[in-house]
């Protein structure tokens, strides 16, 4: 078994990168090369400003390159409880968000001719529980009617179709939601962009943002330093670097995944006939689909820990546990992959987007993140040129989190709390 991400151990190594250390000056300089700083690279280079991304290890190394591999319509939250905070306008503008950074993605995918598997497959949200289907069920006689008239309610007799599993109850399918190869599109997008000009240093942290002016910043990494007009945070979950504001901000929460060994075609066709991606409606709960070369892609938070190799080791071992349960028919299924990721999770799991003393940021998106943040550097890049963009996220109030300052010492209480609601609910 290999403590590593599958996808990114299975993607073509990109070649585009800039050699040589950081210098000179760019119009923009992009902290961070996951989906975000490469989306906003991509558009950026598109526009014909200059840019410079710079990335603290390898392209797409960190969370998007160690996720479930779901590119899925949908908000982390409730609609009705979206609805009644903020008003069914604003909720039905946030949900479509999403929408649009599912159709950005597979734009994106066939604009430049990314080789990722992308697949409009659906998700089903799983009823865990016999007392969760009637409220997903309410849930999604709302969402019809306000937002998502295609979303459709799984009876558990209309499950068998779809899951081979005898732990749930019924479920929501979301025919948009999508899944794909997440290094294979990382490396893509990466490509894309540098081939319009974008500079792209790899093993380049950055260790100081200085203001110069108005519209001038100096930015120190590991690797050189380079002038820029304008600055997009893009870096996710960073426990490093000269980010202490955002990390007050964001919680570094670990989620692990295990990937089997190569599955037989009919060993397939019995847990998974409907082919979709899946999640589970417990607070701790599971997310599953299978790969493109059969195997079956299983995870979960599993543990509130962070991610490092002995953790990664100890989350493996629940998530053996919890697919067996889930599907008992394949016995001690060979796992090649397990690996672990940092999700950047915000106080009120909305993501969070806009400037600060003339820095632009775009993070936060809480374990929903691969379609929004390919949305959310397309739209900082159009702000940042002068576009006419709109930044669904821009009057969102993003205080610090109480007594937390970068470590997140009070994981294991939150972790105990969420258990208990599952138990309770």
């Amino acid at each position: 078994m290999k403590f590593s991400s599958y996808w990114l151990d299975s993607a073509p190594p990109f070649q585009g990168g800039t050699a040589g250390p950081v210098s000179g000056r760019a119009d923009v300089a992009v902290v961070g090369g996951g989906f975000t700083g490469l989306s906003a690279a991509l558009s950026l280079a598109r526009k014909g400003a200059s840019v410079t991304v710079l990335e603290a290890g390898r392209v797409v190394g960190e969370a998007s390159g160690r996720n479930g591999g779901h590119c899925n319509n949908g908000m982390a939250h409730d609609f009705a409880g979206v609805a009644a905070t903020l008003g069914v306008e604003r909720a039905r503008e946030l949900y479509h968000a999403f929408d649009a950074g599912v159709d950005g993605v597979e734009r994106l995918v066939a604009e430049e001719a990314i080789d990722c598997g992308f697949t409009r497959c659906g998700k089903i949200k799983l009823a865990a529980k016999p007392e969760h289907f009637p409220k997903l069920a309410r849930s999604a006689e709302l969402l019809a009617r306000e937002a998502d008239p295609d979303i459709r309610v799984l009876s558990p007799e209309d499950l068998k179709a779809e899951v081979g599993s005898p732990i749930f109850h019924g479920g929501l399918l979301y025919p948009k939601s999508a899944r794909m190869h997440m290094g294979r599109f990382g490396v893509g997008l990466a490509e894309a962009a540098a081939r319009r000009g974008a500079r792209i240093h790899e093993n380049s942290a950055v260790t100081a943002i200085d203001r110069l002016g108005p519209a001038r910043f100096r930015v120190a990494t590991s690797n050189g330093v380079i002038e820029a007009d304008r600055v997009l945070v893009a870096t996710g979950a960073s426990t490093k670097g000269p980010f202490a504001w955002f990390r007050r901000r964001i919680v570094p929460v670990g989620s692990f995944i295990i990937v089997t060994a190569p599955l037989p075609r009919a060993a397939l066709a019995d847990i998974m006939p409907g082919n979709r991606v899946c999640t589970t409606s417990k607070n701790i709960g599971h997310y599953f689909r299978l790969t493109d070369d059969d195997r079956l892609l299983f995870g979960g938070r599993a543990r509130f820990a962070m991610s490092d190799r002995k953790s990664d080791e100890k989350s493996g071992h629940v998530l053996q546990k919890g697919l067996a349960e889930t599907f008992p028919q394949l016995g001690a299924v060979p796992i090649d992959h397990c690996w672990g990721g940092l999700v950047d999770m915000t106080q009120d799991r909305f993501p969070h987007a806009g400037e600060r003393d003339g820095v632009h940021y775009a993070l936060g998106y809480s374990g929903h993140g691969t379609q929004m943040s390919v949305l959310m550097g397309d739209v900082m890049a159009e702000i940042m040129t002068g576009g006419r963009a709109v930044n669904p996220w821009r009057d969102r109030d993003w205080p610090a989190i109480p007594g937390h300052f970068g470590k997140p010492w009070f994981l294991p209480v939150v972790g105990a709390y969420y258990r208990l609601m599952d138990v309770l609910h």
